[in-house]
């Protein structure tokens, strides 16, 4: 039991560095222009997923280290920025996984009902992240900011996100490496 219980949490950590890498490495296929990245979102994919497989505590950790740690490595994203970027990307992996874990059948429906609800959060957490950096610098922050920065320009990622984690997490499901579960199997491992 014990045994078991250590392999689970090694195989959990294991997975959580392969999202943090992936994060790492994604903003690469876009880095090359800057406006193409904020619309995309990259970082935001394998924070989603980490939080959906490995459970919510390593989500939100993924999430908040992701920016700053690639901001240390590589100079971006830009640190006012990356702050608040750090406490979204947090607010993502904590929520999706938070719910997705909770919710009574883990299937693609519960999975879109966790994706929105945890991208609000992460944009209401970016936004009060936000309110208090630029309140410290006396520069208003303004609900045309807020709809510009965490609506308009990231409708596009937004969309990859609805697109592609659940294809994902079918594919994963298809493969039984990470399978959906029913109201009766969730009270066999309670």
């Amino acid at each position: 039991m014990l045994y078991e219980k250590l392999r689970q949490h090694i195989k959990t950590m294991v997975l959580a560095a392969m999202f943090m890498a992936i994060g790492l490495l994604l903003p690469f296929l876009t880095g090359q222009i800057p406006q193409v990245g904020n619309m995309m979102l990259p970082m935001h994919l394998p924070v989603l997923l980490c939080g959906l497989i490995c459970g919510w505590q390593y989500g939100g950790a993924v999430g908040f280290v992701l920016p700053l740690f690639r901001y240390a490595l590589f100079g971006a994203p830009p640190m006012p920025v990356g702050v608040a970027m750090a406490f979204e990307l947090a607010a993502y992996g904590a929520v999706v996984g938070f719910l997705y874990a909770r919710s009574r059948w883990q299937c693609v429906i519960s999975l879109y009902r966790c994706l929105v609800i945890a991208m609000v959060a992460g944009r209401i957490v970016w936004a009060a992240a936000r309110m208090v950096m630029v309140g410290a610098a006396s520069v208003p922050f303004t609900w045309e900011i807020f709809l510009s920065g965490a609506v308009i320009t990231a409708i596009p990622g937004i969309i990859l996100q609805l697109i592609a984690i659940p294809a994902i997490m079918v594919a994963l499901n298809r493969t039984g490496l990470v399978p959906f579960r029913k109201a009766a199997d969730r009270q066999t491992q309670l």
